[in-house]
């Protein structure tokens, strides 16, 4: 078996609801996926993280290195995409292409051996992982306490145990936010803060010692993710864990942020640190500090069910008789790419979700919203 076509996609879709963070306003959502096929039919689907044109244009810098080759080695091929574009991209776009075809890579390789993903990377620790909504994002309201709290309560009554919410507008603002939130959702459910690297060392511990009353899981991109050092200071001072890493690249930065204690939780992101390849380096390299890893997953079903597999892999550790329940990140913001690309659909049980049993990701692509997210970049 060969690889015969490499073929890339920017889907785009334009949001009804604009909304925003710390950083920068969302008005739209722009994602490019890569389907690979070979001599023999056999499809496998990737994505990468980040801005979509130009991921585009790394994979097809890369594609040289990859038309004849056998699609389930996909070790020996991520090592040549590595080599090819070490001297001017340890990290950054040039990884995130690595990362949706390396994706696809595994996608392809399931299928041929007819097993799931998670299978073939070791087997499933677990066959199910619990959800947390990501929401709760700021826009503009005249009264945004309200606002947020009443979409806390519906993610609640929609059965998720666990929410994220954004901080990063200003410190007083914020615990005014989280305040609204977790009186509105109660005690029992876990809420956790990211402030996508909005404060200052100063800040960010400020803003820790305030928040410790609301019972915070952890705080998400306190501070710059190239402040290394800072971010170990900050953990040594507060009661809250921190979590950080979606902005990281490769097991050779996530070393930086394990050899210097700045988290708790590290949150490499699959198609954008180095696709399931070096995630699951990364794991074992996080599991010789003791460090757990919850994935930071952004974009379509491909990247939720990578990331599904890939819990589905991780060491309990340490491990015990009755092990704690092992989190994804499930985005719950507008986003008509996500929920129309990929089936099955993504369902949620008791508060959980099943990993696929399918072989490969588990997963189909609908052609037609394929190509209709696709004709609005054309237009």
């Amino acid at each position: 078996m060969k690889i015969k076509a490499i073929e890339t996609f920017i889907l785009s879709d334009k949001l009804q609801n604009s909304f925003f963070f710390s950083q920068w306003v969302y008005d739209e959502r722009k994602i490019c996926v890569v389907k690979i096929t070979t001599d023999t039919g056999l499809t496998g689907w990737g994505e990468g993280y980040g801005p979509a044109e130009v991921i585009k244009a790394g994979i097809k810098m890369l594609k040289p290195l990859l038309i004849g080759k056998d699609p389930v080695s996909q070790e020996t091929l991520w090592f040549e995409m590595y080599r090819k574009t070490l001297d001017f991209a340890r990290r950054g776009i040039l990884t995130a292409a690595i990362s949706a075809i390396d994706v696809a890579l595994w996608d392809i390789k399931g299928k041929a051996m007819n097993l799931p993903v998670s299978v073939l990377m070791g087997g499933q620790h677990r066959k199910r992982v619990m959800p947390y909504a990501t929401g709760l994002y700021f826009s503009e309201s005249a009264n945004l306490s309200e606002k947020l709290a009443l979409e806390a309560q519906e993610y609640v009554a929609q059965g998720f145990k666990a929410i994220k919410m954004k901080v990063g507008f200003t410190i007083k603002e914020d615990v005014k936010f989280v305040k609204a939130v977790r009186v509105a959702i109660g005690d029992d459910v876990q809420l956790m803060v990211d402030a996508n690297h909005a404060y200052s060392l100063r800040e960010a511990t400020e803003l820790c010692k305030l928040l410790e009353p609301y019972n915070i899981g952890w705080f998400e991109e306190p501070i710059s993710p190239e402040f290394y050092n800072q971010y170990c200071e900050l953990r040594s001072k507060s009661s809250i864990p921190i979590a950080g890493g979606e902005c990281e690249y490769l097991r050779y930065g996530f070393h930086h942020l394990l050899k210097n204690n700045c988290v708790d939780i590290l949150q490499v992101d699959i198609c954008g640190a180095g696709g399931l390849t070096e995630a699951k380096r990364i794991a074992g390299l996080a599991s010789t500090f003791g460090i757990e890893i919850i994935p930071h997953v952004w974009g379509t079903g491909i990247a939720f069910h990578a990331a599904l597999h890939f819990i589905a892999n991780l060491e309990p550790i340490p491990g015990r008789l009755f092990p704690p329940d092992f989190f994804i990140e499930y985005d719950r913001t507008e986003n008509g790419i996500r929920e129309s690309l990929t089936c099955p659909a993504i369902k949620m049980k008791n508060g959980f979700i099943d990993i696929p049993q399918l072989p490969g990701l588990g997963i189909e692509i609908n052609e037609e919203a394929l190509y209709r997210y696709s004709e609005k970049v054309l237009t």
